[in-house]
């Protein structure tokens, strides 16, 4: 590996892991080892930092594979946001993982730094709003 793709996945990395903290930590204090995406979803709605989230605009897509995987996305538009499933137009960040890569990084059992390093985890698109999430969602 050069220098320039071995900073590159150190940042992607750096960038993972700090997100995870804070956006799935959340989440992680309600949830167990057989949560479903849509559970760790539905339990980032009551972490939301609207405080945070005031002058970001960002649109973040998560493609789940596996057989509780799918679509969601999360559009945060100035101390605001919505949630769904399904695509978004245009997202600013996209993260793709499996299922099961998705629950264990929200409930703690796996490190982001770990998931991205080792390919379970992807992360497409702007590096500094995918690193906002973890504010945001805190």
């Amino acid at each position: 590996m050069d220098m320039k793709t071995y900073k590159a996945s150190l940042t992607a990395a750096t960038v993972t892991a700090v997100l995870f903290l804070g956006a799935a930590d959340a989440a992680s204090r309600t949830i167990g080892t057989d949560t479903t995406p849509q559970q760790v979803f539905d339990g980032m709605r009551t972490s939301f930092r609207a405080d945070k989230a005031k002058g970001v605009h960002a649109r973040y897509q998560w493609e789940l594979s596996g057989p509780n995987g799918g679509e969601w996305w999360i559009d945060v538009n100035d101390g605001t946001f919505k949630m769904g499933r399904g695509k978004i137009d245009n997202p600013s960040v996209t993260f793709v993982a499996s299922d099961k890569t998705w629950v264990a990084l929200s409930n703690g059992k796996l490190s982001g730094f770990w998931a991205s390093l080792t390919g379970r985890l992807k992360i497409r698109g702007d590096q500094s709003l995918a690193r906002k999430l973890g504010e945001i969602f805190a």
